[in-house]
C-alpha cells in the first residue's frame, strides 16, 4: 500500500505554463485542485525564487506587470513552505547518493523535490527530467 499524498509542491513549469495562458490563480488552483483531490496545493520557497526571477527578466513592462500580479495572487492563495535545516540535510544526502550515480539534479530542483519529501507531498511539473531522479518523489501531471 502506498503512503498517503498529503499535498502538491507545484513547481515553476506549471506555473509559468498557466500565467502564458494568462489564466487568474483562483481559476487554475479551483482546476488543479479538482485533479489532485482533497489535498494541499503549496509552493516551495524555491519556486517564489524562480517566479521572481521571471519578473525580473521581463522584457515588457507589461509580462513585468503581469507576471508580479501572478505571483502576489499565488502567495496569497497558497501556502508557501521554507527549506528547513532538516530540508538542507535531506539534500545533501540526496545529492551525495546522485552524484555516486553520475546523476545530476540542478540545486534548485532539488531543494523543490527535498521539500515535497519531507512535506510527504508530490511535486506537480512540466519537467520530470530532474525531479525524477530524486528517489521516492511522486510526481504528477496538471
Amino acid at each position: 500500500m502506498e503512503p498517503a499524498r498529503l499535498g502538491v509542491i507545484l513547481d515553476s513549469s506549471v506555473l509559468v505554463e498557466a500565467n502564458r495562458g494568462r489564466a487568474g490563480v483562483a481559476p487554475l488552483l479551483r482546476q488543479w485542485a479538482a485533479q489532485v483531490g482533497n489535498v494541499e496545493l503549496a509552493l516551495c520557497s524555491v519556486t517564489v525564487a524562480e517566479l521572481a526571477h521571471g519578473i525580473h527578466r521581463a522584457d515588457t513592462p507589461e509580462r513585468r506587470s503581469r507576471r508580479r500580479v501572478f505571483l502576489d495572487d499565488l502567495k496569497a492563495a497558497v501556502v508557501v513552505h521554507p527549506i528547513t535545516v532538516d530540508t538542507a540535510e535531506l539534500v545533501g544526502r540526496i545529492n551525495a547518493e546522485c552524484s555516486r550515480h553520475g546523476d545530476v539534479v540542478p540545486l534548485d530542483d532539488l531543494l523543490i523535490g527535498c521539500c515535497a519529501l519531507e512535506l510527504g507531498y508530490a511535486v506537480a511539473t512540466r519537467n520530470d527530467r530532474h525531479f525524477r531522479k530524486i528517489p521516492g518523489l511522486e510526481l504528477i501531471q496538471l
